[in-house]
């Protein structure tokens, strides 16, 4: 790679983050951050954040970045053996996408729904889904404790960044799923009046349509670009190893596969 200009960059990197950014403003970022190092990217968005950027306004940059790091990486999941830091959470992504699925199809059920039944077996399933889905924060706090860390030691900064973001994102939603679940499932409730219970259909239909989506995407995103991405830049065994000693200190999720 050949050093880049760093203000260049950086000028670009806001250009293509704003509002109505044209394909020649991407086309030009791309370029840039193709020549720049790691270490000039995260200097680049850096500068852009003490200049009063947000987080998370950089996340078109950041999707150029996944861009770029997804063709000099292939996934190698298959080459991990059993118990390593990075099948794990492969695993449980698996997981979290069945559960998605599920959720994505119980909201559909669920918007045709006309009447609340305490008794009905798909607000059971809800509630199970959605305990699981905040189940699955010992796997991000392996990703936001461990993984991540690693690669902003060696120069990865913009991905890590908006991925924790993405987290920050889901949570509140997730929680709130679960309120929701709770509220329809309990033994002692009377069936909700018809417009109590279209407004609970429709803000369950709002969060599951929103983490479905989202979470699909970032977990594609974290498979296919940056779990690779780590593999290749972080070559020690020695660091795996002391990676996998934090990582079970966490702990696993309540779904997490055996190794």
């Amino acid at each position: 790679m050949t050093m880049v200009n760093t203000r260049e960059l950086a000028q670009a990197l806001r250009e293509v983050s704003e509002p109505g950014a044209v394909e020649a403003q991407r086309r030009r970022a791309q370029a840039l951050m193709a020549r720049a190092t790691p270490a000039e990217v995260s200097q680049a968005e850096q500068m852009l954040i003490d200049g009063g950027m947000a987080p998370e306004e950089l996340r078109a940059a950041c999707d150029i970045h996944l861009e770029l790091l997804n063709r000099r990486n292939v996934p190698a999941r298959d080459s991990l053996p059993a118990g390593h830091v990075l099948d794990t959470l492969y695993r449980e992504h698996v997981e979290i996408l069945g559960f998605l699925d599920k959720l994505d199809k119980l909201a559909a059920r669920l918007g045709v729904t006309e009447a609340h039944d305490p008794a009905s077996e798909d607000h059971t399933l809800l509630r199970h889904l959605a305990e699981h889905l905040v189940g699955a924060e010992k796997h991000h706090q392996r990703e936001e404790d461990v993984l991540f860390p690693e690669l902003e030691k060696r120069g990865v900064d913009g991905p890590p960044r908006i991925m924790r973001l993405e987290h920050g994102q889901f949570r509140p939603r997730k929680h709130r799923l679960l309120e929701l679940a709770e509220t329809v499932t309990q033994p002692v409730n009377a069936p909700m009046a018809p417009a109590e219970f279209a407004a609970w259909r429709q803000e369950v239909a709002d969060l599951a349509g929103y983490i479905v989506f989202h979470l699909r995407d970032h977990i594609f995103k974290e498979d296919n670009i940056l779990y690779p991405t780590a593999l290749k830049m972080i070559e020690d065994a020695k660091v795996w190893a002391e990676m996998k000693r934090r990582c079970d200190g966490i702990g696993c999720c309540c779904f997490s596969p055996a190794a």
